[in-house]
């Protein structure tokens, strides 16, 4: 049986081929039985994938205007939030994500997403209170403990609940660098200089390039990087 172009598409998108993928997707003549929403939703990955994220943008949208399945809508709105994010267009990410809650998709993930756009807006208080529903929905995700750790220790309030917090985000994920970021912040911000700037070093370690790591290694360790 041959393949048709879209389903030689879908291969290469999960072989992580994503340039390929796209150009099977852009020559499917919508002869195949999709619902228009397919194509679209597929391309719009596979551009997100590539970072070209205008293009993805256009797609994901039209997903949005023809598709009623509710798990794809989630998943779709839930990328749209994440590109404006990356695009640093705040304001419409939280949009997305408060629409996101709005359908009925209660979970971490979105409420961690509005804790970083609310914070990236100035936000504090809102952004501590998405980060503390993310919690109360999953009190073991290890995002949802280091927002809320690294949230109460920028503010300087519950800073031995703070370090708590990140300590445990960091036994969960160890090699995640925002993660010991948030914990040697935590630990600086509750006086432990000693070990935030070891914690600090690993952090760089494994982010070199992150403008918070190189900020936070600067005032922890007192040089730069």
């Amino acid at each position: 049986m041959v393949e048709s172009p879209f389903q030689r598409g879908k291969q290469l998108f999960q072989e992580g081929k994503y340039q390929e993928a796209l150009q099977e997707f852009l020559s499917s003549d919508g002869t195949e039985g999709l619902s228009p929403s397919d194509q679209a939703y597929y391309m719009g990955l596979c551009y997100a994938r590539l970072g070209e994220y205008e293009e993805a943008l256009l797609y994901l949208e039209q997903v949005l205007t023809t598709d009623t399945h509710p798990l794809k809508r989630y998943q779709v709105r839930m990328l749209i939030g994440y590109i404006y994010s990356l695009t640093e267009r705040y304001k419409l990410a939280q949009l997305e994500f408060e629409r996101v809650v709005e359908e009925g998709f209660e979970s971490a993930t979105v409420y961690n997403a509005l804790a970083h756009v609310r914070y990236m807006l100035g936000e504090l208080r809102e952004s501590l209170s998405a980060a503390e529903k993310a919690l109360s929905l999953d009190p073991d995700n290890p995002s949802a403990l280091n927002s809320m750790g690294y949230l109460l220790a920028e503010q300087g309030v519950r800073l031995s609940l703070a370090l708590k917090y990140c300590r445990k985000a960091v036994q969960k994920a160890p090699r995640n660098p925002a993660y010991q970021d948030s914990l040697a912040w935590a630990l600086y911000k509750n006086g432990q200089f000693a070990e935030a700037r070891n914690v600090i070093r690993v952090a760089h370690a494994l982010a070199p390039d992150s403008p918070t790591i190189r900020e936070h290694y600067e005032i922890i360790v007192g040089e730069r990087p």
